[in-house]
């Protein structure tokens, strides 16, 4: 039961104040009995008064019956009923109202057990048929969304589920709207919280999301060596047609490999000869150059010496070799 607003009872404090009042200045004047009805008078008139006297806020609606019978839609502010004849069935909040619903244990279109979570937002446009046309507006919004939500997953895949919550929530607005229409209720959207699977279908989801991106990975590697053979392709035709750019490169690589600090090259006779490099006395020369570059530069810095290493070549190995020390 709504309680009495503040103004009505300020209303029936003032009424039985003026009553008790003017009985008391009756006292002794007039007959006792005099007074008596006055003051019973004052106290009759400020029950009617204050009960016939409603203020609605804002976002309210008050159903008002006249003998049972529909009789209008009042407020907001500050209006008047018949005491006894009329009586105020239900205060109708026009606001945006959200309400929050669930699907535990349904089953999708491909047989998976889930738990849906939503919310839905809503509002009473015509106040009259929900209160007249529904017994409980309410109660009835949350069976339709649970009805409505169970019927749209049953017909969904999980897949679809998982990733189009958009057109899920466009789904389930369609069909709630066209449900409490009829009941003077819109609805005006509705969001999908939360799906929920079971653990080892999660798991097992989890799992073919990670092999599926290690295929990605290794499909992307295999394309890189493609490209990268292609392109030493291109470039070993370059090298081919020009011995000038293709020695220089020789000697570049060499030289980035040699000053690099406590490294240890070893490059086999065959390969020098094939990069042009001028034998081991071209390699000797190169180092030293580079050691007096270290030297010059930084003071401090290992030492540059370069010895013939057959000895240690594995077994039937025809080359020579250099191996070159900083």
């Amino acid at each position: 039961m709504r309680p009495p607003s503040s103004l009505s009872t300020l209303l029936f404090v003032a009424v039985i104040g003026v009553g008790l009042g003017l009985a008391y200045a009756m006292h002794g004047v007039a007959p006792d009995w005099l007074s008596c009805t006055v003051g019973g008078l004052a106290l009759l008139l400020a029950a009617i008064l204050s009960s016939a006297l409603k203020v609605a806020a804002q976002w309210e609606k008050a159903v008002v019956l006249r003998v049972g019978r529909f009789q209008g839609l009042r407020g907001p502010g500050l209006f008047f009923i018949v005491p006894v004849v009329d009586s105020i069935v239900y205060w109708i909040d026009t606001r945006v109202i959200t309400m929050s619903f669930k699907a535990e244990k349904t089953l999708t279109k491909d047989t998976v057990p889930v738990d849906v979570d939503a919310v839905l937002f809503w509002k009473v446009v015509d106040p009259q048929k929900a209160s007249l046309d529904v017994a409980d507006f309410q109660t009835a919004i949350g069976w339709a969304c649970q009805t409505a939500l169970r019927d749209v997953i049953g017909k969904t895949m999980l897949a679809d589920l998982l990733e189009g919550r958009d057109k899920i929530s466009e789904q389930l607005q369609t069909i709630i709207d066209v449900r409490t229409e009829p009941w003077g209720i819109t609805v005006i959207s509705v969001e999908v919280k939360d799906v929920l699977i079971p653990p080892a279908l999660e798991n097992a989801m989890s799992m073919q999301a990670q092999a599926e991106r290690e295929r990605q990975a290794r499909v992307i590697l295999g394309d890189s060596e493609r490209q990268v053979a292609e392109k030493f392709g291109e470039a070993s035709k370059t090298y081919a047609n020009n011995p000038v750019a293709f020695h220089l490169r020789a000697m570049n690589m060499l030289y980035e490999g040699l000053k690099q600090n406590s490294t240890i090259v070893i490059v086999p006779s065959s390969a020098v000869e094939s990069m042009q490099l001028g034998g081991l006395a071209g390699l000797t020369a190169l180092t030293m150059g580079i050691g007096q570059e270290d030297r010059a530069g930084k003071n401090g810095q290992p030492r540059v010496s370069m010895t013939p290493a057959v000895d240690e070549l594995p077994s039937g190995s025809n080359g020579d070799a250099a191996v070159m020390e900083l």
